[in-house]
């Protein structure tokens, strides 16, 4: 089964976040649980996570069809100790409100360098990050998406993420979520038959598809190994529809949610039935 959605707007409370996903047709959805640009925001109420979860039910959303995005603000590699802290204290909150709204899983940017300590230590550093909020949190994994190598964010290889991996105490709740244009754009060769059928091998090999707990679809305004984030609509970017009609007829990105976060949220419902159409 193919979960096909868009990271949909969360205005005015999360219980609106299903709601939206269901008004475009969606099987599955991502949200913000509170403003990604603020460090801490007020608790969920009792009200909105009823309300969250009573239309999660009635749209027939469960967890392994969300997949819920922390802040931007969040660095969970950094090297100043109060911003790291800060850091993970915020992301310790979002886990908790993950756990509040029933779902069980968290995708985040693994973190940055910022030029201040050696690429080895910043892995480290997240890792024991994630094992800071693991020990203070239950049920929910923490899922690393791949980034797309701009700046000093990591993340953008493979070994990357089975470095963190690795690293990581309790690998039950660790995950892995592959945005399409973030690794296009990191020299993954998704376009060609022959590099798409390599790019997975490469996946598999080093990371394995039992991490794999989400997706990313995105077409690329930037080319092969730009390092450049910059997302496109489906079939207007450089990737084109190939390599997302591979995917969706691909049993090996089945139950798990394919996520939109395509520039132009008024051709979403357009670009979920397409995928859709393709799904067998």
């Amino acid at each position: 089964m193919k979960y096909i959605g868009a990271h949909v707007s969360a205005s005015g409370g999360v219980e609106n976040a299903p709601l939206n996903a269901h008004n475009i047709g969606a099987t599955a959805f991502a949200l913000f649980t509170k403003n990604q640009r603020q460090w801490f925001s007020p608790a969920l109420t009792e009200k909105s996570i009823a309300l969250f979860k009573a239309r999660c039910e009635e749209y027939g959303y469960t967890a392994a069809q969300i997949l819920p995005h922390d802040s931007y603000l969040i660095n969970l590699g950094s090297l100043d100790a109060e911003s790291l802290e800060k850091s993970r204290k915020s992301f310790i909150e979002e886990m908790h409100r993950c756990e509040q709204l029933g779902l069980d899983r968290l995708n985040f940017h693994p973190g940055s360098h910022l030029k201040k300590t050696s690429e080895e230590d910043c892995l480290k550093t997240i890792a024991e990050s994630i094992n800071i909020a693991l020990s203070e949190t239950k049920g929910v994994t923490a899922v690393l998406e791949n980034t797309a190598g701009q700046g000093t964010n990591m993340g953008h290889r493979f070994e990357h993420l089975r470095t963190i991996i690795d690293l990581v105490d309790d690998k039950s709740r660790v995950g892995v979520c592959i945005d399409t244009q973030h690794a296009f754009a990191a020299g993954y060769d998704l376009l060609s038959e022959e590099g798409f059928a390599s790019v997975w091998q490469q996946f598999d090999e080093i990371i394995g598809f039992s991490y794999l707990r989400g997706m990313h679809i995105n077409d690329s305004k930037k080319e092969l190994a730009s390092r450049v984030d910059r997302h496109e609509t489906l079939r207007n970017g450089l990737l084109g529809p190939t390599p997302f009609e591979r995917i969706m007829s691909d049993s090996r990105f089945d139950n798990i949610p394919l996520i939109l976060e395509t520039p132009d949220e008024s051709l979403w419902a357009e670009e979920i039935e397409w995928l859709k159409g393709m799904r067998n």
